[in-house]
């Protein structure tokens, strides 16, 4: 059975930093992307970084770019976010995502497997 476990959120002051976790299990995610999306209260779910597994191909939503980082190590079949500069608007539940392809889209429809969320809150 696939599962996406995530790992790294909690409360933080604005101009802080997280490292999200998310650890695969249940196959190999050879040819998979992978994602991060989040979604804040009353708001839609949004993309925020995917990556492709095989090659390590970064993808960013435009307001994420320069501040958070998405990696991959193979080995330990983990995937991270890393968040800098933390704003209170970056406060959401934050998610992990996988789709059988080696293409990201921000899409939350076309994910295959779901984690269970992490908290991730910013305080002004």
């Amino acid at each position: 059975q696939v599962q996406l476990v995530e790992s790294g959120g909690g409360l933080v002051q604005a101009g802080g930093s997280l490292r999200l976790s998310c650890a695969v299990s249940g196959r190999t995610f050879s040819g998979f992307a992978m994602a991060w999306f989040r979604q804040a209260p009353g708001k839609e779910r949004e993309f925020v970084a995917g990556i492709t597994w095989n090659r390590g191909i970064p993808y960013y939503a435009d307001s994420m770019k320069g501040r958070f980082t998405i990696s991959r190590d193979n080995a330990k079949n983990t995937v991270y976010l890393q968040m800098n500069s933390l704003k209170p608007e970056d406060t959401a539940v934050y998610y992990c995502a996988s789709r059988r392809s080696t293409s990201v889209i921000s899409y939350s429809d076309a994910y295959d497997y779901w984690g269970q969320g992490t908290q991730v809150t910013v305080s002004s």
